[in-house]
Order: structure tokens, then C-alpha cells, then sequence
């Protein structure tokens, strides 16, 4: 079974920047499908990026020019630069990782942003 582990989440000003980082246990050949959802209160989990196998990315309209998704496949880890944060980023943010025809979710780590 793999297993995803977020970490990277914390308290920030608005304009101020986070990265988040998302470690794979287990043997991760490929990463067929990867991404960050969040999760605000109150609200519905949301696509924030998206990135496939061959590299293509995505993002949510409301953090396009300022998130920025990164993978590091010898490592086993999906990353997320998150510069320029606004009060409305204030959220639970997930790790999803498809693999070995298989849907893997993290359990999510805390971003605050706030004066």
C-alpha cells in the first residue's frame, strides 16, 4: 500500500509564501497523476493543481500565477510553491497521488493566512 504524508503547512501573512511538500512511502514507479486539492470551511474540496505523467499542468483559476506545482519522482515527492497568499487561500490542502491504477489521498495539512 503506499501512503502520503503532507507537512509544510503553518500560519502566514497575507503576500507572504508557504511550500508545501508531499512524501510517497512505498514503491512509486510512476507518478500517473498528481496534484493538491484544499478543503476551506464550509466550502466543497477543490482542485488547486494537477500535473499528469508527462508533465502537464493545471491550476485553479483563483492561485494561476501564483502557485506553482513541482515533482521530484526519485524521491517520491509532489511539491507546492504557494507565493503571494490572500486570506481566501485559508485551507486544508490535500495530497493526491494516482498510481498503479490507484487513488491515493494524504490527510491534509493546515494553511492559515492571516494578519
Amino acid at each position: 500500500q503506499v501512503q502520503l504524508v503532507e507537512s509544510g503547512g503553518g500560519l502566514v501573512q497575507p503576500g507572504g509564501s508557504l511550500r508545501l511538500s508531499c512524501t510517497a512511502s512505498g514503491t512509486i514507479l510512476d507518478f500517473a497523476l498528481s496534484g493538491w486539492y484544499r478543503q476551506a470551511p464550509g466550502k466543497e474540496r477543490e482542485l488547486v493543481a494537477r500535473m499528469t505523467a508527462v508533465g502537464i499542468t493545471n491550476y485553479a483559476d483563483s492561485v494561476k500565477g501564483r502557485f506553482t506545482m513541482s515533482r521530484e519522482n526519485a524521491k517520491n515527492t509532489v511539491g507546492l510553491q504557494m507565493n503571494n497568499l490572500k486570506p481566501e487561500d485559508t485551507a486544508v490542502y490535500y495530497c493526491n497521488v494516482v498510481t498503479g491504477g490507484r487513488n491515493y489521498w494524504g490527510k491534509g495539512t493546515l494553511v492559515t493566512v492571516s494578519s
